[in-house]
């Protein structure tokens, strides 16, 4: 019977990321060319990236749509008064219309300090830690310390924003914060690499419910819960596989999970076609 790795590398290299592309949120950021622009557009869309592709695509477009075609130069000089009303009326799940400006907000902030989300998240980089779980506290530390009270009438961080700038100092899994983070690290299949000062090697999985259940079925982990230490411990087991790029297997998964082809549970009828089950 051959390894597990020969099995996950055969289906990676086998896998059709150009045809998936269309039902994931990366398709959103590969519209843009500039990296300033990708970058913006990239993290915009991995926050809202929870529930059904066919619900939160919609939210997406419709926050991007005022941004035209140079979405970060439209966050630099994006401004409350001249620009809220372009969000009216616009929520989704437990992102309230408020929640949604204050997280242009604070991106706006963050770029008028920086320059760009890449030099902040660099600003709490040191290139001898273990993984970007310091690194992500601070960035999403800096976003959620910005004086709210223009957005909300106080300075408060209410659910609606946390939700959208989760940190691993809460134990949370981190997944959308994740799943940006591979998007422009990794410079590889569908992925952008636009930040170049931090190897894959570093990255976490983004763990959603279909990758937890993937990866309790392969034995990547044995962990019930979907937090920061089961994210930890797969992305461990998965650099037993690649030392250098762990997360190269996570679209291919994640989307082997999206497609049901895999349920994450013991099921005759569809473990019996598995690729990485059978011999």
């Amino acid at each position: 019977m051959s390894t597990l790795k020969e099995k996950l590398d055969r289906f990676y290299k086998e896998f059709d990321f150009q045809n998936r592309i269309q039902q994931d949120p990366i398709e959103i950021p590969h519209r843009f060319s500039r990296p300033e622009d990708i970058e913006i557009a990239a993290f915009i869309a991995s926050s809202f990236a929870y529930g059904k592709v066919d619900l939160f695509r919609p939210v997406i477009e419709l926050i991007l749509r005022p941004c035209g075609k140079h979405p970060a130069e439209f966050l630099a000089n994006f401004s409350l008064k001249k620009d809220r009303k372009y969000f009216e009326s616009l929520y989704y799940r437990f992102n309230k219309e408020k929640d949604i400006l204050c997280l242009l907000y604070v991106i706006n902030r963050g770029l008028r300090k920086y320059g760009s989300l890449k030099d902040l998240f660099y600003s709490h980089y040191r290139a001898g830690q273990d993984d970007i779980k310091s690194a992500l506290q601070g960035f999403t530390g800096f976003l959620l310390n910005v004086d709210t009270s223009p957005v909300y009438g106080e300075n408060i961080s209410p659910y609606g924003l946390k939700q959208l700038l989760s940190s691993p100092q809460t134990g949370s899994a981190c997944k959308r914060m994740n799943l940006f983070l591979r998007w422009v690290v990794r410079k590889k299949d569908i992925d952008f690499g636009i930040w170049d000062r931090i190897p894959p090697s570093k990255l976490i999985i983004p763990l959603d419910t279909h990758i937890a259940r993937i990866s309790r079925c392969l034995g990547l982990t044995e962990r019930k819960s979907s937090d920061w230490k089961t994210a930890r411990e797969i992305t461990t087991s998965l650099q037993k596989l690649d030392p250098q790029d762990p997360l190269k297997y996570d679209f291919a998964l994640c989307h082997q999970g999206i497609s049901g082809l895999c349920r994450g549970e013991n099921m005759p009828s569809v473990c019996g076609n598995c690729s990485f089950m059978s011999g």
